[in-house]
């Protein structure tokens, strides 16, 4: 696995000339906004099919017919998925497993943030550790039989810059003892990058094929802040004032992703965001790994307990 940050592979890359994706289905979840939508939009003007999955149907089917009206070569369409409810992920995946076509790509997006009181999703695990992590978790182990149909199948998970700040608390990884908003969201971005370093390991010692990947946004504009803390928050009302300053749209915040899932040049295992001051604006580059996104002991801890908590089995071979 990589984690080198030599930009020299980048070189040239650009969102706008990236290799054309005709004949490849990607989904894209969390994808009816901010990043999600930015990310569906380009893989669906570089003719790539796309589904919209999210689990507000009004906005998921505006998205869709907006990003369909700027991508006539492309079929796209929108599936409700809600992260927070496994029920709703195994359905998901059943829909998409009976129409029985290759999933070339999945890019496993949606998220919330620091939520100011502790929530819980429809299985009763912390809100923002069941949905940024353990819904895409029994997800993807759902739509691997999918993705092992593509020639070249490829997990892009978006992680955080918060993650630096994470650990993973295995003594009370739902914050039933003690819930920090921001120490939760930390956890479940850190979550993240070990799942995907992990996957990338199974994958290849299992043979499925798989390039997993992660990617961060460094610091873009999108309604996290005020879906998570709050419009009126502080920290919500410093970001659209002077978070402008130091920030990039939605659509820059995505390129890391769209480099993950589309160059020639993304290695299997790495991270990557923007490549300027302090990882915050900038063209995609590969991104720093702390030494807790690298640890084999506790990713390799954090999936057998992923999998009691999902209920979800991953093919032996």
């Amino acid at each position: 696995m990589i984690n080198s940050e030599d930009d020299s592979s980048l070189s040239g890359w650009s969102p706008e000339h990236f290799p054309p994706q005709t004949g490849r289905l990607a989904v894209i979840t969390g994808a009816t906004g901010g990043l999600g939508y930015q990310i569906a939009l380009a893989l669906a003007q570089g003719c790539a099919d796309v589904i919209v999955a999210g689990r507000n149907e009004a906005r998921g089917r505006a998205a869709a017919a907006l990003i369909r009206s700027q991508s006539p070569l492309s079929l796209v369409r929108f599936e409700k998925l809600d992260l927070a409810n496994l029920s709703s992920v195994t359905d998901f995946a059943d829909r998409l497993g009976a129409a029985g076509r290759p999933l070339d790509l999945l890019v496993n997006n949606a998220g919330v943030m620091a939520l100011p009181q502790r929530r819980l999703t429809a299985d009763g695990f912390e809100m923002q550790l069941g949905t940024n992590y353990l819904g895409h978790f029994a997800l993807t182990a759902l739509l691997l039989p999918l993705l092992r149909r593509s020639r070249s199948p490829r997990l892009v998970q978006m992680s955080s810059l918060a993650y630096r700040a994470g650990r993973i608390r295995f003594d009370d990884l739902q914050g039933e003892r003690s819930y920090r908003p921001w120490a939760a969201y930390s956890q479940s971005k850190l979550a993240v990058l070990l799942f995907v370093r992990q996957l990338q390991l199974e994958s290849d010692a299992r043979g499925w094929g798989l390039m997993s990947t992660a990617a961060h946004p460094g610091y873009a504009q999108t309604e996290l802040f005020a879906n998570g803390l709050g419009p009126r928050s502080l920290l919500t009302r410093l970001s659209l004032r002077v978070g402008t300053l130091v920030s990039q749209s939605a659509a820059e915040g995505a390129e890391p992703a769209l480099f993950a899932a589309t160059s020639a040049a993304a290695q299997p295992g790495a991270f990557y965001g923007p490549g300027g001051p302090l990882e915050l604006t900038g063209p995609p580059r590969p991104a720093r790994l702390s030494g807790r996104a690298c640890d084999q002991a506790v990713a390799s801890r954090l999936w057998q307990v992923s999998e009691q908590l999902t209920g979800v089995e991953w093919p032996a071979d």
